[in-house]
């Protein structure tokens, strides 16, 4: 049996130790420091925003950039976001944590991202921003997001946490929303174990969002209007991010390699492929997606299984947000199907894309997931 292939592992340069180093050897280790400012600055620079905010993990990104709007905007208790359905549970979270409700759209059936032909139909009086979520190492379709964000005076809120170096039409993921959001968590093309960072360039909402994630401090430091979170990152996770930043575009290039060596393997499988191209960007594979055909007699789970038993390590495909069971407790839904979003859920997975991977272990990969169709 093969050694155990991990469904991703980073990768560092001496870039990082020396910045590491750097944080220890001056004892800039906390919440205060060169890197943040730098990480700032590079970051909201890179993505074509004026005003970064670190904070500590992607999912508090999306906490403190909600609440914030909420508060600068005016927004009423329980108005409406919509999100899509196929997503990670942390925007709708954040919403609900901000006494706002999300509202789901379903997927698009071959980028995965969201079916921008279906969001109109979701948009009330209540409405007032949309989240957009680039999934899986393509972007969303932003052309009609922003022209129906337009007609309706919506706000866009565009989580970028899988999107680091991504383009939209040649503009850089990130640079569209009124805010957007990243994570640095470990499998991100950007990585410093947790981590995050919120964008804008509006500077009265960059504000807001500072207050919020530092336990709402105020000139009067322990006098507190709000409520807020400790969201801060410390100078040595942005000391390891500003290094991978500067590795970015080599990161994406191996990315590609890898995808395209995947895509020529596997082509005659009987499943959907993540999309390596569409007319409006070129995939950066965060991941490498397989959604099984629905006339194949085997799920999602049963291939995770069988590739665990050759020591492969893959990932099912996010559980759609209309049938969490949290939700269904709180009584947000509204009991309609999404039925792209479960298809994708119930066959989808994906498989390693770690940038160290081999020829010979994409042969091994290839070979074992041919063999799940025999």
């Amino acid at each position: 049996m093969t050694d155990f292939i991990p469904v991703f592992e980073p990768v560092f340069t001496e870039k990082e130790k020396e910045y590491l180093n750097d944080c220890i050897e001056t004892g800039w280790i906390g919440s205060n420091g060169q890197y943040i400012k730098k990480l700032e600055k590079d970051f909201s620079k890179y993505c074509n925003q004026q005003f970064g905010s670190c904070v500590s993990n992607g999912s508090a990104a999306l906490d403190v950039a909600i609440r914030a709007m909420k508060d600068l905007y005016k927004w009423e208790d329980f108005s409406e976001i919509i999100i899509p359905s196929f997503n990670i549970i942390s925007a709708a979270q954040s919403c609900i944590y901000n006494k706002l409700k999300p509202v789901f759209v379903d997927a698009e059936p071959n980028t995965w991202n969201i079916d921008t032909t279906k969001i109109e139909e979701q948009i009330t009086p209540k409405t007032k921003a949309i989240v957009v979520v680039h999934i899986y190492g393509l972007p969303s379709d932003m052309e009609p997001i922003v022209e129906i964000a337009k007609k309706h005076n919506l706000k866009i809120i565009e989580d970028s946490a899988q999107a680091h170096g991504q383009s939209y039409r040649g503009k850089k993921c990130g640079s569209f929303g009124d805010v957007s959001t990243f994570s640095f968590f470990t499998n991100k093309h950007v990585t410093c174990g947790e981590g995050g960072i919120v964008l804008t360039s509006d500077k009265e909402l960059l504000d807001k969002i500072n207050y919020y994630k530092n336990l709402c401090f105020t000139s009067n430091k322990f006098v507190h209007n709000d409520l807020g979170w400790n969201y801060r990152m410390s100078n040595l996770q942005a000391a390891v991010a500003c290094a991978q930043l500067e590795n970015i575009d080599k990161t994406i290039a191996k990315k590609r390699e890898l995808g395209s060596i995947y895509q020529n393997m596997l082509k005659d499988i009987p499943a959907k492929l993540s999309v390596d191209k569409t007319d409006y960007a070129n995939n950066h594979y965060w991941i490498f997606g397989i959604v099984i055909d629905k006339n194949v007699p085997i799920n999602a789970k049963q291939a995770i299984m069988k590739m665990r038993e050759e020591n492969i390590e893959t990932r099912p495909f996010f559980y759609p947000m209309h049938n969490q069971p949290v939700f269904k407790e709180l009584g947000i839904l509204d009991n309609k199907k999404r039925e792209i979003s479960e298809n994708i859920y119930e066959k989808g997975f994906y498989i390693p894309m770690g940038m160290n991977l081999t020829l010979t272990t994409l042969e091994f990969i290839s070979e074992k997931i041919h063999n799940l169709f025999k």
